[in-house]
């Protein structure tokens, strides 16, 4: 479909662009989850810092306000449920969830969490070892990524329509080249 388009570069932003917020979203998504990781008994300031990165993410990733707000507090419990090892990679579909409803995914594409799950699963079955949550982390990012391009590619497929505020409708008038 050569006119689909993300729904939430439809949206007008008050500051910056859908591309720069977007890919400053994504990083600080994935770099506070990372960053967290890196923390140990003695050394707790990954712990603020993974947080604070992956809190500030949410809120400036493009998309519809409300979503944005709530999907940080369990995304925030699932980051730090990954703290206890390889065998709790599978919540990673928590924050593949929040993507999915701020992105503005139709209903259809909630059925790609499962390829999150089952290699979070997977991962823990082989791995049991926190020395090797990098390796773990990895493969479930993976598959994270892999199961994003899947719902984008039933998105595109299905197309869902952003529910039109009047503030939108407004926009839209005043900004007719949009």
């Amino acid at each position: 479909m050569a006119g689909w388009r993300e729904p939430a570069s439809r949206l007008p932003l008050r500051w910056g662009t859908y591309r720069g917020r977007y890919l400053a979203g994504l990083v600080l998504i994935a770099g506070g989850i990372l960053h967290l990781q890196s923390s140990t008994t003695h050394l707790l300031l990954p712990l603020l810092v993974g947080t604070t990165a992956h809190v500030i993410g949410w809120w400036i990733l493009p998309g519809r306000g409300v979503p944005r707000l709530m999907v940080v507090l369990p995304c925030c419990v699932a980051q730090w449920l990954l703290l206890t090892g390889p065998q709790s990679t599978w919540v990673l579909a928590v924050p593949f969830l929040a993507w999915l409803w701020v992105r503005g995914r139709p209903l259809l594409s909630v059925p790609t969490v499962l390829i999150v799950v089952l290699t979070g699963v997977a991962v823990a079955q082989g791995l049991h070892e926190y020395s090797s949550m990098w390796i773990a982390i990895s493969i479930t990012g993976a598959s994270l990524v892999v199961a994003a391009w899947a719902a984008r590619w039933i998105a595109v497929r299905v197309p869902v329509r952003l529910r039109r505020t009047r503030r939108d409708r407004r926009y839209d008038r005043a900004n007719p080249q949009r």
